[in-house]
C-alpha cells in the first residue's frame, strides 16, 4: 500500500551520511570488552543523543573468548593458521596426536572410527557443530580446511550466550586451528597416500568473564508503556569489521535519524540495541538482555528486526532475506518496493542475536543482501572478506548501502505506524499445515495428528490480517514463536546448532523412520505424544487470543 510519507523517508536516506558513519567505524578494531570497542560505541551514543533518543550504556559481565596466536607444526615446517573464539588453549609445547581425516565432521563421519586422542582434519569454515561432535568423539584437536586461501574467524562454542551452570560443560574441548585450502589439501592428500605426518597445534585463546557494553536507545510512542519494536545489531566484530558490522551500524543510525524526524507520527515505540559479545561471546549481549529484561520484553516487545552486514560490494541478491512466517509479507513488500528484487524468503537460522524466540517475539532479517551463489564449498553469502582482516572500507558500495537502508526504513516505518501490527498468522498456519501433511504421510497411520491439523486450520480461519488488536497479535506470537523456533522452554536458550521448523514435532518425524517393532519406536511414541501436546496447546492459545 502506498504511503507518501514512508516513500519520502526512504528517498531521504543519505549516502554521504551513511558513508560518514562507516568511515568512523573503520577507525576501530572492536573486540568485545576492549577499550576501542567502547570508544567506537561512544560515537554511536553521541549520534543517538543528537537525534533525540533516550540512551543508556549498560556494562555487564559476559564470558568472552578472544583468539590469539596460532600455528600448525607439521614435521619440520610450520603452517600459517588461525585459532578460534572458544577453542581450548594449547599447553606451551602444543597439542600433538595422530591426524585423522573426518570430512565434514558430521555424526556419520565419526561412526566406527576411533578418534580419541587424535587431531581431526575436517572440511570447511569452523562451526560449533563440528567442535561439539569432535569433542564428544574424544578428539583433542581440529584442523579446519578453509574453502579457499582466506581463513575466517569464527566462534566455535555451541553454548548460546554466556555459559550457565547447566551449559558450561558443553563448551568445546578441542584445540581448533584453521589452515588455507592449499595447506589443508596437502594434508588430506598425504593421509590418502598413507602418510602419518606428525602434527602439533599451538593456540593462544583468552577466555574469561569480563565487562562488556550494551547501548540501548529509545524513542517513545504515544503510550510510554505500550508496545515497542526492537531494532538491533551487533557493534563488536573481527578486525575493523567495516561491513560486518560497521555498515549495519550505519544503517541503524540512518534509520534512527529518519524515524526521529517524524516521531509525532509513531503509534509504537522504537528501541535500538547495539550488542557486544556477538562475535566473541556467542550472542552474550542479546542473551543477557533477554534474561535480564524478560518480563518487559514479554509484555511490550512486538517484533524484533535485526540488521547485519549491509551494503557489501557485489551483494545483489536480496530474495533470500529471512523472516518469521507472519512477517514474510512485510519483508517481501519492503524488498520489492525499495529494490525491485523478487522475494522468496526463508526460515531464520540459529544466528544473528536471535535470543528472543523463547519469549515469543517474531523476528525478521539479520543479513539482508548477499553475494551471488558460488560452488558449495566456496560459497560465502557475505563475501570472501567476511571475518577476515580484509573487511575494510573498500568492501562497501554506497549505492548498495543506501538500497539496503531503505528496506529497513520501509520495514520499521510500517511496524511503527500501521494502525494494526502487520503480522499475518495465516501464513504461519499455511506452512504448519504443509508440514503436518508431510508428517502425516510419513507416519502412515502410526500416530494420530488429526487434532493438530484441525487446530492449524482453525488458526488460519481466525487470523485474517487487520482483524485483531496489537495485544491479541502479541499474545498469539507468545504462543507460536517458541514452538516454531525452539524446543519449547521460554526461559532457556537452545544451543547454537541447527534446529528444524517446529522442533517440538521432531519426535513425530523420527517415529516415522523407526522400526515399529523396536523399543525405540515405543520410546519415540512417548516423546511424540508430549510434542504433539505442546504444539496443540500453543495452537489453541493462539486461536483463543485471536477469537
Amino acid at each position: 500500500m502506498s504511503d507518501p510519507l514512508r516513500s519520502a523517508l526512504c528517498n531521504a536516506v543519505d549516502g554521504s551520511v551513511l558513508m560518514g558513519h562507516v568511515r568512523e567505524f573503520a577507525r576501530w578494531i572492536k573486540l568485545s570488552g576492549t577499550p576501542d570497542e567502547l570508544q567506537s560505541l561512544g560515537y554511536v551514543q553521541e549520534r543517538m543523543n543528537e537525534y533525540g533518543y533516550r540512551t543508556s550504556r549498560i556494562m555487564h559481565d559476559a564470558y568472552i573468548s578472544l583468539p590469539g596466536a596460532s600455528r600448525v607444526d607439521l614435521d619440520n615446517q610450520s603452517l600459517v593458521s588461525i585459532t578460534h573464539s572458544f577453542s581450548q588453549c594449547s599447553p606451551p609445547v602444543g597439542v600433538s596426536g595422530p591426524l585423522v581425516y573426518v570430512g565434514d565432521a558430521e555424526d556419520a563421519d565419526f561412526a566406527n572410527r576411533d578418534v580419541r586422542g587424535a587431531i581431526v582434519l575436517t572440511e570447511g569454515i569452523a562451526s560449533p557443530g563440528q567442535a561439539a561432535r569432535s569433542s564428544r568423539a574424544g578428539a583433542i584437536g581440529q584442523i579446519q580446511i578453509s574453502p579457499h586461501e582466506y581463513r575466517h574467524e569464527m566462534c566455535v562454542s555451541p553454548v548460546w550466550g554466556s555459559p550457565s551452570a547447566e551449559t558450561a560443560a558443553q563448551l568445546p574441548g578441542t584445540v581448533v586451528c584453521t589452515v588455507s585450502s592449499e595447506d589443508g589439501t596437502m594434508l588430506r592428500e598425504r593421509l590418502a597416500r598413507g602418510d602419518r605426518p606428525h602434527v602439533t597445534l599451538h593456540a593462544e585463546v583468552d577466555s574469561g568473564w569480563r565487562q562488556t557494553p550494551l547501548l540501548v536507545a529509545d524513542i517513545d510512542g504515544p503510550d510510554t508503556k505500550g508496545p515497542f519494536i526492537l531494532f538491533s545489531g551487533h557493534h563488536d566484530g573481527w578486525y575493523y569489521g567495516v561491513m560486518d558490522n560497521g555498515a549495519a551500524n550505519a544503517t541503524m543510525l540512518e534509520v534512527a535519524r529518519q524515524v526521529a524526524s517524524q516521531r509525532n507520527r509513531l503509534r509504537r515505540g522504537l528501541r535500538f540495541c547495539f550488542w557486544s559479545g556477538h562475535s566473541h561471546g556467542r550472542y552474550s549481549g542479546s542473551t543477557w538482555y533477554a534474561d535480564q529484561h524478560w518480563e518487559e520484553l514479554d509484555r511490550r516487545c512486538a517484533v524484533h528486526v535485526n540488521v547485519d552486514s549491509t551494503g557489501g560490494i557485489g551483494a545483489v541478491v536480496l530474495k533470500n532475506a529471512a523472516a518469521a512466517p507472519e512477517l514474510l509479507a512485510l519483508a517481501g513488500e519492503a524488498i520489492r518496493d525499495e529494490t525491485g528484487s523478487e522475494y522468496v524468503g526463508k526460515r531464520m537460522s540459529r544466528s544473528s542475536d536471535q535470543s528472543f524466540w523463547g519469549i515469543g517475539i517474531p523476528a525478521m532479517f539479520g543479513a539482508l543482501s548477499e553475494q551471488p551463489p558460488a560452488p558449495v564449498r566456496m560459497r560465502n553469502a557475505l563475501g570472501w572478506w567476511w571475518h577476515t582482516p580484509y573487511d575494510t572500507l573498500d568492501k562497501i558500495d554506497e549505492a548498495n548501502l543506501v538500497r539496503d537502508t531503505k528496506v529497513f526504513v520501509h520495514t520499521l516505518w510500517r511496524l511503527l505506524t500501521d494502525p494494526i501490527l502487520p503480522l499475518d498468522f495465516r501464513m504461519h498456519a499455511t506452512l504448519l499445515l504443509e508440514e503436518l501433511t508431510k508428517i502425516e504421510a510419513a507416519l502412515n497411520g502410526r500416530f494420530p495428528i488429526d487434532e493438530l491439523k484441525a487446530a492449524a486450520k482453525e488458526l488460519y480461519v481466525k487470523a485474517p490480517p487487520g482483524a485483531h488488536t496489537d495485544a491479541a497479535l502479541m499474545r498469539a506470537s507468545r504462543a507460536l514463536a517458541p514452538v516454531y523456533y525452539t524446543t519449547g522452554d521460554r526461559f532457556a536458550h537452545d544451543p547454537a546448532l541447527p534446529l528444524p521448523a517446529w522442533p517440538v514435532l521432531q519426535p513425530l518425524r523420527d517415529l516415522a523412520k523407526a522400526d515399529p517393532r523396536s523399543d525405540m519406536a515405543h520410546e519415540l511414541a512417548v516423546s511424540a505424544t508430549r510434542g504433539r501436546n505442546r504444539m496443540l496447546y500453543a495452537l489453541r492459545e493462539a486461536v483463543r487470543t485471536l477469537s
